[in-house]
C-alpha cells in the first residue's frame, strides 16, 4: 500500500510553494514571512497547526502556531523569519489537540450539570499524561520541564478534590499557569507533518535598497574648444559618487561599460546614422576592441573599475552592472561563434526588434545550437566582473532568453557566491516575469510606472505584497533610461515628487535614473520614452540647478525615513485604508515587536497626493487594529518623518495636501 500524502490532521494548499515544492519559495534574512495552509479534521476534537523553520542544515529553527485566519474556511496563517542566507525549508506540523477538547467540553458539560465528575476526572487523567509526555500514536512528544510537571499534578489533585465546587475545582485545569504549560509544552496526540517545502533565503539587499542609475560616460563629459565631445571616465563618475551617498542611494547601477559598436551605431533619439563623434548605445555591445569582458577604451581600465568599486564601498554603495546579452556586429563572438546567432534566408544575422521598435546595432543571441557554449561564455563572464567587485547585475531583457538557460545559471551562480544579486528588467507578461523570479531572479522590475490611478495603485500594492511576493520582490521606479510614461509629462516637479513617494515607501527596493532630480519630463515624439535620450549622447549634467528642483531634498528625506524604519524596507506587511477623496492615497506598512531590529513595533502611515496640479483634502480612515502597536490609547502621536512634526490621530483624520504646501505625509507612529 502506499504511503499516505497527508498527515493525519491535514494540511492542504499550503503557501508559499513553487511548482509544488519543486522550486524554491523566495524569503529574505531577517524579513517575516507568512506560511498559510488550510488544516481541518473529521468530528469535532481540536486540533492545532505549527509552522516550522528548517535551516539549510537541517536543524529546526524555529515554530510558529499558526492562527485561524479566515473562520468558517479553515484557513491557517504563522509568521517566520530567517536569519542566514541558504537554502532553508519549511514544513507544516498538525496534531490533535486534547487539552482544548477537553476544555470546551468540561466547561459546556460542568456548567450545564451534565456529567460533572466524568469530566473532572478525565482532565484529571489528561493532566497526568501530559506530566508523563505521553501522546497518542506519537513516540516524540516531550514531557514538560519540573515546573511544569508539577503544575499538572496538582492540577490534576485539584480537579479530584471533591471538597471543592465542581466549578471552583474546573477551574484549577483551566488555571492560566496550566494553559501556559499546554502552550509551551503542546500534548501532540495524532501528531503528523506535511512534506518539506524549499525557501532561498537571499541577503537583505535583494529585497531592500535604494538604486542610483547612471551612465559614466556621461559624468564628466565636456565639448572641447572645437564642440567635440570629450567622454567622462570612470575616474570622473567616481567624484559624483559622493553626492549620490549623500542623498541615501546605497546601490549605484552602471549602464554596460563595455567597447561599443561601428557598425549600424544609432545616432541621437535612435536615429539609424550615427554621426561622427556620437558616441552609440552602450547596449550596442562589442567592438574590435572587446566584448562583455572589456571595458570601453574612452572610460578607462580594469584599475579604473577597481578604483570605481573601492570608492563606492568606502561610501556605503554596492555596484551594480547592467549585463545585456546581446551583441553589436562588431562583437568577437559574432566572428568566432556565428552558430550562437540567428541566421536568416538570405545569410545575414537578424537584428533584434521588438515591434515597432527597431535595433540595428544588435544581434540577439540564439540560444538553440550552442545552448553549452553560450552557457559557458556568460558564466565566466558573470565571475570576471564578480572577481572585480560587482555583488549585483541588473540583466536587460531576461525574458528574451529560455528559461532553463536562467533557472541552471543563477542556481549555479548562486551557490558559488551566495551574495550575488540578480534583478530582471523585464516588462513583459505576467507569466513571465513570475516564472523568472520563480527560477532564481533575486528582484524584479514591475508595472509600477503606468499604476497611475489611486484603484490600481492600491490592487497593485496588495497583489506584490500578499500574492506574489514569494515569487517576485518587486522594485519600483518612476521612470528609467527607457522609460518615460505621458503621466510625468506634466505637472513639473509635482508629479515627479509624488511618483517618488510612491516608489520609496511603496516598495522596500526603489530606484531613480540621473537626470530624474532635473526634472527631464520631456517625450520623444511617438514613444514613451526621453527626448535627447542619454542612451544616444553625453548628457552632463549640473547638481547646483537640480537643487532649484527641490528634488534632490526629498530623496534624501525618502531615504532617511526608509532607513530608520525597518517597516519601510519589509515587503508583506502592507495595508490600504480608504480615503474619502480619490486623489488621497494611504497605506500602511508594520513590523511586530518580535520582528523588529529594535524590539518595538514599527509602523508608518503613508498619506500621497495623487493630484500634481490642485489642493487635495478628505478623511483617512486609518484601521490600525490589531497590528501591537504598543499604544492602547483610541489616539496616537505620530511624527511626520518629512519635516518632523507632530500630530495627535484617532481612527479617522482630515488631511489636506497641495503641491505648493506638502504632497505627503509619511507618519511614524510614537510607541508607548
Amino acid at each position: 500500500m502506499n504511503e499516505t500524502l497527508l498527515p493525519r490532521i491535514p494540511a492542504t494548499e499550503v503557501f508559499p510553494v513553487i511548482e509544488d515544492g519543486n522550486l524554491p519559495a523566495k524569503a529574505t534574512v531577517f524579513e517575516a514571512f507568512p506560511v498559510r495552509a488550510t488544516v481541518f479534521r473529521e468530528g469535532h476534537d481540536a486540533y492545532a497547526a505549527e509552522a516550522v523553520l528548517i535551516r539549510p542544515g537541517g536543524s529546526i529553527h524555529s515554530r510558529a502556531l499558526m492562527y485561524d485566519i479566515a473562520p468558517g474556511l479553515d484557513r491557517y496563517e504563522a509568521w517566520l523569519m530567517p536569519d542566514a542566507v541558504g537554502t532553508w525549508s519549511f514544513r507544516i506540523d498538525t496534531w490533535s489537540d486534547p487539552y482544548a477538547t477537553w476544555r470546551h467540553d468540561a466547561s459546556v458539560k460542568i456548567g450545564a450539570e451534565v456529567d460533572v465528575e466524568l469530566m473532572l476526572e478525565e482532565g484529571a487523567l489528561l493532566m497526568e499524561r501530559a506530566a508523563r509526555g505521553e501522546a497518542l500514536n506519537n513516540p516524540s512528544q516531550k514531557q514538560p520541564s519540573r515546573a511544569g510537571i508539577e503544575t499538572l499534578l496538582a492540577a490534576a489533585q485539584a480537579l479530584r478534590d471533591t471538597t471543592q465546587t465542581p466549578q471552583r475545582r474546573l477551574s484549577a485545569g483551566l488555571a492560566a499557569p496550566v494553559r501556559a504549560v499546554f502552550r509551551n509544552f503542546p500534548l501532540r496526540d495524532l501528531y503528523g507533518s506535511t512534506r518539506t517545502f524549499p525557501l532561498y533565503v537571499a541577503r537583505n539587499r535583494a529585497l531592500a535598497g535604494a538604486w542610483y542609475e547612471i551612465f559614466p560616460r556621461s559624468h564628466g563629459a565636456f565639448q572641447d574648444k572645437k564642440g567635440r565631445w570629450v567622454s567622462g571616465t570612470l575616474r570622473t563618475a567616481t567624484k559624483d559618487l559622493p553626492r549620490i551617498a549623500s542623498m541615501g542611494f546605497n546601490v549605484v547601477y552602471l549602464t554596460p561599460i563595455h567597447p561599443i559598436g561601428l557598425t549600424n551605431r544609432k545616432g541621437k533619439n535612435n536615429s539609424l546614422v550615427a554621426h561622427k563623434g556620437e558616441p552609440g548605445s552602450p547596449y550596442g555591445i562589442g567592438s574590435a576592441q572587446g566584448g562583455h569582458d572589456a571595458i570601453h577604451p574612452e572610460l578607462g581600465t580594469f584599475a579604473d573599475f577597481d578604483y570605481f568599486v573601492a570608492q563606492s564601498k568606502e561610501l556605503g554603495l554596492e555596484v551594480a552592472l547592467d549585463i545585456a546579452l546581446q551583441c553589436s556586429p562588431d562583437h568577437p563572438w559574432v566572428s568566432e561563434h556565428p552558430e550562437w546567432f540567428t541566421q536568416r534566408a538570405d545569410g545575414t544575422i537578424a537584428y533584434a526588434e521588438n515591434p515597432p521598435k527597431k535595433y540595428q546595432d544588435i544581434y540577439p543571441l540564439n540560444f538553440d545550437r550552442d545552448p553549452e557554449g553560450i552557457y559557458k561564455a556568460i558564466r565566466d563572464m558573470l565571475e570576471l566582473w564578480i572577481s572585480h567587485g560587482v555583488t549585483i547585475f541588473r540583466v536587460d531583457n531576461p525574458h528574451t532568453k529560455p528559461i532553463p538557460f536562467w533557472e541552471r545559471l543563477l542556481e549555479e551562480i548562486h551557490t558559488r557566491h551566495p551574495e550575488i544579486i540578480f534583478l530582471a528588467e523585464a516588462f513583459t507578461r505576467p507569466a513571465m516575469m513570475r516564472t523568472l523570479g520563480a527560477v532564481g531572479f533575486d528582484q524584479s522590475y514591475t508595472y509600477f510606472a503606468w499604476r497611475t490611478e489611486k484603484q490600481e495603485i492600491e490592487e497593485y500594492l496588495q497583489e506584490l505584497a500578499h500574492d506574489t511576493a514569494h515569487l517576485i520582490r518587486p522594485t519600483f521606479w518612476p521612470t528609467t533610461h527607457d522609460i518615460l510614461t505621458p503621466q510625468m509629462t506634466s505637472g513639473g516637479s509635482a508629479i515627479f515628487a509624488i511618483r517618488a513617494m510612491l516608489a520609496a515607501l511603496g516598495a522596500p527596493s526603489w530606484g531613480i535614473y540621473s537626470g530624474y532630480e532635473w526634472v527631464e519630463n520631456i517625450q520623444r515624439q511617438g514613444a514613451e520614452e526621453p527626448n535627447d535620450n542619454e542612451k544616444y549622447e553625453f548628457r552632463p549634467r549640473d547638481p547646483r540647478l537640480a537643487q532649484e528642483t527641490g528634488i534632490p531634498t526629498l530623496l534624501t528625506l525618502l531615504n532617511s525615513a526608509r532607513e530608520r524604519h525597518p517597516a519601510l524596507r519589509q515587503l508583506h506587511d502592507l495595508r490600504i485604508h480608504p480615503t474619502t477623496s480619490e486623489k488621497i492615497l494611504c497605506f500602511s506598512k508594520h513590523v511586530p515587536a518580535r520582528f523588529s531590529p529594535t524590539g518595538l513595533p514599527d509602523t508608518v502611515i503613508v498619506v500621497i497626493s495623487l493630484d500634481p496640479e490642485n489642493t487635495v483634502e478628505g478623511e483617512v480612515d486609518v484601521d490600525l487594529s490589531g497590528l501591537s502597536l504598543g499604544t492602547s490609547s483610541a489616539h496616537y502621536t505620530v511624527v511626520d518623518e518629512l519635516d518632523g512634526q507632530r500630530y495627535s490621530w484617532s481612527r479617522t483624520n482630515w488631511v489636506r495636501l497641495s503641491p505648493w504646501d506638502r504632497l505627503g505625509h509619511v507618519m511614524a507612529i510614537e510607541t508607548e
